[in-house]
């Protein structure tokens, strides 16, 4: 492939490098130029474009990276469609993700140009979450490499999610004279939390002295009808013979290993009884921080057997008493569902409508701006703003009863971009996205941006969501909040349109039917949607 400037007159079925503005209409980086395109830069003075131009035996970015990931031998992993020479890995379910490093590390030791890149080993991901990504770096990439990507991927299982089970569990604790009923309340509650991230339950509880038999009967009791024991003692283990594994030899079973090399989590025990995998809880597994309990309990869940090998294999990553991916105590069974903020804009001129203010024209007796404003409100999110501009004190009157706040942007003649600014700034800083809706697009309903937002919870809160009709993208849109410090430094009459496209997050293209396509620019388009101009 050769990479760089062109003479326009010699561009055509080349790939545009970088995006270009023409005539209004914007060819995207990637864009295979054809004859119209050239003729357009022509028209526009553009005698220059940096491209890239395929050699034979090339093999464009997209089918590079498809077929390398198509190649990859998985298990529990759904593959997306190629875009932008990326290729995104999702779980087919809950579970616990399997990566075999050595393979994944042959596929980026064959040239800088391909790349994959995935969660750690053993993590627990959530169905729908993506887990890998395949991406090829350039343009297009030679083919004998894309060839030799794809013999090495078939070499062995890349990855798997394995499911999570859902278990019946039994608990026992143990009590000491001093142990208070609220300890042990909590635990039990804690627990349960832990468990329904798998569907998992508690079926049954036993409370015991804090001695090996007792508790042995208790185990041997809870063996009979669950698929997993967990036993929490009101003393650490500090020894391979302390209660909780004399109780589990005293039962019948066998202690697999005392100790892990993880902290919090080192004074667990592994063991089993009558076929059911034991585990002696550590005290950290009182707290609902992250530690060493997790991960044995997720490992059991999704399937997986655990020898004292695989928990001695745990130390490296095994510290984690300042994680960074789990800020938050987990105290509820619910991950935090992502917030979204709704961003109207209704600042614009409307000087395709001559004097009068399309945002004020009537829809079934309604004002088109109260109509954006309402369905916006009704939708449910965390915060909602209208940034007002151009008749701002008409406009804001309009909406005074729709339930959302106003944010008035005196840069709006400049462009689109400072009202964009405007109201990402004035979104509450709890959001984690923004959806920006624009207030002349009176067929976008309700329900229409609930669908938007809920695709943007389904896919993890990462994705950028975008509204099409009949695959044509359109609007509104969904932008998290990793976009909001790029968006804020736009300029002039420019959207997020470049920044989605230049963008590596991925983008979900929800279909919503004409609603998407249909604005009032002018006044034809306004009275062929069904609205009416007063005067």
């Amino acid at each position: 492939m050769k990479f760089g400037p062109c003479p326009v007159s010699d561009a055509e079925g080349t790939i545009l490098a970088h995006s270009i503005q023409v005539n209004g209409k914007r060819l995207r980086k990637a864009h295979l130029l054809t004859r119209h395109d050239i003729e357009a830069l022509g028209a526009a003075g553009v005698t220059t474009v940096t491209v890239a131009r395929l050699d034979t035996g090339d093999i464009a970015e997209n089918e590079a990276a498809g077929r390398i990931a198509r190649a990859m031998r998985v298990d529990g992993v759904e593959i997306r469609t190629a875009s932008t020479g990326r290729v995104n890995l999702h779980a087919a379910a809950a579970g616990l993700l399997t990566v075999e490093k050595s393979l994944i590390d042959a596929l980026n030791a064959i040239d800088p140009v391909i790349t994959v890149a995935t969660l750690a080993d053993y993590s627990a991901v959530e169905a729908g979450q993506m887990v890998a990504t395949v991406k090829i770096i350039p343009y297009a990439v030679d083919g004998d490499l894309v060839a030799e990507a794809e013999a090495k991927a078939g070499e062995g299982k890349a990855l798997a999610v394995h499911p999570f089970r859902s278990l019946r569990v039994g608990l026992a604790q143990t009590q000491l004279a001093g142990t208070k009923t609220s300890v042990l309340s909590k635990t039990t509650e804690l627990t349960a939390a832990r468990l329904a991230r798998s569907g998992s339950r508690i079926t049954d509880e036993h409370l015991t002295p804090h001695e090996p038999a007792a508790l042995a009967g208790a185990l041997k009791t809870l063996a009979a009808n669950n698929d997993i024991l967990i036993a929490f003692g009101a003393s650490a283990v500090s020894d391979e013979d302390d209660v909780i594994p004399a109780a589990i030899r005293l039962a019948g079973g066998r202690v697999e290993r005392t100790g892990m090399p993880v902290d919090p989590g080192n004074l667990l025990v592994i063991g089993e009884l009558q076929g059911k995998p034991v585990i002696g809880a550590p005290g950290c597994a009182r707290s609902p921080k992250e530690n060493g309990f997790d991960w044995v309990l997720n490992r059991l869940a999704a399937g997986l057997n655990l020898t004292s090998a695989d928990i001695a294999g745990m130390g490296v990553g095994g510290l984690l008493a300042e994680i960074p991916s789990r800020p938050q105590p987990r105290e509820t069974r619910r991950t935090r569902v992502p917030e979204i903020g709704g961003v109207l804009l209704a600042a614009g001129r409307s000087s395709r409508m001559g004097a009068r203010n399309k945002l004020l024209a009537r829809f079934d007796g309604e004002a088109l701006v109260h109509r954006s404003a309402r369905a916006l409100v009704e939708a449910g999110l965390r915060d909602a703003v209208a940034v007002l501009g151009h008749q701002a004190e008409e406009v804001g009157a309009a909406i005074s009863d729709a339930g959302i706040r106003t944010v008035e942007n005196p840069q709006f003649a400049s462009g689109i971009a400072s009202s964009l600014d405007a109201g990402i700034r004035a979104l509450n800083r709890e959001v984690d996205a923004a959806i920006i809706v624009l207030a002349d697009m009176p067929a976008v309903s309700a329900s229409d941006i609930s669908k938007l937002v809920e695709a943007f919870r389904a896919h993890g809160g990462g994705a950028i969501v975008r509204a099409t009709a009949s695959g044509q993208r359109g609007n509104p849109v969904v932008l998290p909040r990793s976009l909001f410090a790029e968006i804020e430094t736009l300029q002039g009459d420019t959207g997020a349109r470049h920044i989605i496209e230049n963008s590596d997050l991925e983008v979900v293209d929800i279909e919503i039917g004409e609603a998407a396509r249909i604005d009032v620019d002018t006044p034809d388009a306004l009275k062929a949607a069904g609205g009416v101009l007063e005067d």
